[in-house]
């Protein structure tokens, strides 16, 4: 198991339109932001259209520019060769639909071949003759098989590509990344002239990969190629985390079995103390091996929560705790391939206690509720930033870290993950919807399933919380009724509240989502700079202050000397 890392390439591009008209090929690389790339990872492409169409360059580009587009639309646990279909799915048939039916399209059709790389491995999915390429150790290896007549003289006619077939088949190859390999994309305006060798020999330069992709694309007009050329070079600066896909394939087929006992061993986790025994799930504190590192194992309960609702929560919390780079948000951990057995996941072990604890004994004073308040919002914003909505924030979902050598004051971490609402993944079940009663907002109970305003509100009912060890006015104890009036003020129970921090938490908890903060970021600063503004100025202190016996001590001698001048002097 190893820390989390974001993937980090560098990519170039280069084409030439050779002895044709015009240029019929497309290319493109796809970075995109921060949330897209823990969620979908980054997109290099190249599609040939094909010679002899009015229509190739047409097919090419919309190939590319669809598949961008209806790719980073895709549920992100999908997979990838699921989501690469879905992408380009509709767009095949109504290009192939085209090709028969309009003459300014007759017989349109692309080939195309897409890099898709994320975590620790690149995919590429593939139908045609264009190829992908993986450079390591001065070995050049070929990721794609071009679907091509095998006959003589007839090597050049596709037999499969996008708009040839009413459905869509894709081919799709993993290759594992380590730092410093490079990815190559070229169409057969490249590779038809310029044999592995020369490719090989060319990206073992390692100039930048502008200046490589260039080289290759001149290679091939030197060789007198007779069509478009275009070359896509990528240097791999640094692996990410590994990727979910072989980890969400492999949970597919996991068993999910009834919760296992204390004591019991679990593909050689041993099982040593139940830390928590909720509805849905069974947690526990494990040993990993003999003498290993100890993990927390999180198993769930098939008996109450369906096996959908199931493998759904537990995908989303082994999702999102992969990719989630925030030291406020608990984490999850890979186990090596073929060693789990049954469903559940692995996290690190933080040593602590749940918010919910440390409330049983008081509220929290001040400055301290405020330090919790800033580093709970960050690890929120932080997931909000990848367009996640947690769903279930509340002071048993957090916990405080002990203190480690050194430090004043211990980590947070928000947990519990499971019930997180991602972009474009299906729903719970109607019985197993998310949220806690006490911490959803209004707006959750007239069917809003959860989003970045939501989560606002359950952090300003845990604010009030922290100050306060008691919930807004309108939620009853036993959470029976629910009555979204205006909340107690916090200062009612709380009489050293400042001013600005009860201002803060009242319109976190607006009951109209319109009037709550724009966003979670919005709060961070009013808590951070309504901290520094309240905080008295620093200044050093005077003798008195610091010593207040030796300075009376002082002020005693000097007035003795005074009077005894004074005797002298009369």
């Amino acid at each position: 198991m190893e820390a989390d890392a974001r993937l980090e390439i560098a990519a170039g591009f280069a084409t030439a339109v050779g002895p044709r008209k015009d240029n019929q090929d497309f290319g493109a690389v796809h970075i995109g932001s921060p949330s897209e790339q823990a969620l979908h990872g980054m997109v290099a492409l190249v599609a040939d259209g094909v010679s002899g169409s009015k229509a190739g360059r047409m097919a090419s580009e919309l190939a590319g520019r669809s598949f961008i587009d209806g790719y980073l639309e895709q549920n992100p646990l999908k997979g990838l060769a699921a989501a690469g279909v879905g992408a380009l799915g509709g767009y095949n048939r109504w290009l192939h639909a085209k090709g028969r039916s309009d003459p300014e399209m007759k017989g349109a059709a692309t080939t195309f071949t897409a890099l898709v790389m994320r975590g620790r491995e690149a995919t590429a999915l593939h139908v045609g003759d264009s190829r992908a390429w993986h450079f390591r150790d001065g070995v050049l290896s070929q990721l794609t098989q071009d679907h091509v007549l095998d006959q003589p003289g007839l090597s050049h006619v596709l037999y499969r590509a996008i708009g040839i077939e009413p459905d869509l088949r894709l081919d799709t190859q993993a290759v594992e990344l380590k730092a410093h390999d490079r990815l190559l994309l070229t169409t057969d305006g490249v590779h038809g002239v310029v044999g592995p060798e020369d490719l090989a020999r060319m990206l073992a330069r390692r100039a930048s990969p502008d200046a490589d992709a260039q080289a290759i694309v001149d290679a091939a007009g030197a060789a007198e190629t007779r069509d478009n050329a275009t070359a896509i070079v990528i240097d791999v600066i640094r692996i990410g985390a590994v990727d979910q896909d072989a980890i969400g394939a492999e949970a597919a087929g996991l068993a999910i079995e009834a919760p296992p006992k204390v004591g019991d061993n679990v593909d050689g986790f041993a099982l040593e103390r139940l830390l928590s025994d909720g509805k849905y799930t069974g947690v526990f504190m494990a040993r990993d091996g003999e003498g290993g590192e100890r993990r927390v194992l999180k198993f769930p309960k098939p008996k109450l929560l369906s096996e959908s609702g199931a493998r759904g929560a537990f995908l989303r919390e082994s999702f999102i705790g992969r990719r989630i780079d925030s030291p406020f948000v608990g984490k999850t951990l890979t186990l090596e391939a073929g060693r789990q057995s049954r469903l559940y996941i692995v996290q690190p072990l933080y040593v602590g206690r749940t918010l919910h604890a440390r409330l049983a004994e008081a509220p929290l004073d001040i400055p301290e509720g405020v330090d919790v308040g800033i580093r709970l919002a960050k690890g929120v914003a932080a997931l909000h930033r990848l367009g996640i909505t947690h769903r279930d924030i509340k002071p048993d979902n957090v916990i405080l870290e002990n203190p480690v050598a050194g430090q004043a004051v211990g980590g947070l971490k928000l947990i519990d993950l499971g019930v997180a609402r991602l972009p474009r993944v299906e729903e719970f079940a109607e019985a197993e919807a998310p949220g806690t009663v006490g911490y959803k907002a209004p707006e959750m109970f007239a069917g809003n399933a959860g989003d970045a305003l939501t989560d606002q509100y359950a952090l300003g009912v845990t604010l009030y919380r922290i100050f306060t060890g008691d919930y807004p006015s309108g939620q009853e104890e036993d959470f029976n009724r629910m009555r979204f009036e205006k909340p107690t003020r916090p200062a009612k129970h709380r009489p050293d509240m400042p001013a600005w921090l009860e201002a803060a938490i009242l319109r976190a908890l607006a009951v109209e989502p319109s009037d709550r903060f724009a966003d979670v970021e919005e709060l961070i600063h009013v808590l951070e700079s309504g901290s520094a503004v309240a905080a008295p100025p620093r200044r050093d202190l005077s003798l008195m202050e610091r010593e207040p016996v030796r300075f009376w001590q002082a002020v005693s001698a000097l007035l003795l000397v005074l009077l005894l001048a004074s005797l002298m002097a009369g």
